[in-house]
């Protein structure tokens, strides 16, 4: 018979408890996490090198200061990141990700597109908020592999910068709905 594990629990096998080392279980899935973490370690060192250039393009006072405030969340995901490979005895070696360099080259040509527009706020908080949707669905699978697998330090570093993602992703909503969508409109 199957045991039931309760919500956030892990089974026994996965965690040496008098050590607290995690025991790391290299299969298809852990394969999976690794290269997911790779491709969004990519992903937030390039976001570290395009959020100064959306801030110094934003208007709204507002919203230059929420680029520059997730500038600082995005190095600390960075850090976390660097940190997961750690527990998983890997170098933290980045994979280009091809998905948040069309984002990026998106959000650049969007910029370009709408300087000097009214509605050039409002286009930056649309291009800002694809990013974060993009890294809320990858933060959030990669927490059900690593749950799954039974990392739970994994799990608690991901889930960090999860609720820093959607919280990022509600400030900007809150901008837009605020004075961005309504400029656009002037």
């Amino acid at each position: 018979m199957a045991s039931v594990l309760l919500r956030g629990e892990f089974p026994a096998s996965v965690a040496d408890t008098t050590t607290h080392k995690m025991k790391i279980t290299k299969n298809e899935l852990h394969s999976l996490l690794v290269e997911q973490l790779r491709d969004i370690l990519w992903a937030e060192k390039h976001l570290v090198k395009a959020l100064p250039k959306m801030a110094k393009a934003a208007v709204d006072p507002e919203l230059q200061k929420a680029f520059s405030s997730h500038l600082e969340e995005t190095k600390g995901h960075v850090d976390r990141l660097e940190k997961i490979f750690q527990h998983l005895d890997l170098a933290a070696r980045a994979k280009k990700c091809p998905a948040m360099e069309g984002l990026l080259a998106e959000a650049d040509e969007i910029k370009d597109d709408f300087k000097g527009s009214e509605a050039l706020d409002a286009a930056l908080i649309a291009a800002a908020q694809k990013v974060e949707h993009y890294e809320i669905a990858t933060y959030g699978t990669m927490r059900a592999f690593a749950k799954r697998l039974g990392y739970t330090e994994v799990v608690e570093l991901l889930s960090a910068t999860l609720e820093e993602e959607g919280a990022a992703d509600k400030k900007l909503t809150k901008i837009a709905l605020g004075d961005c969508n309504d400029a656009a409109v002037a």
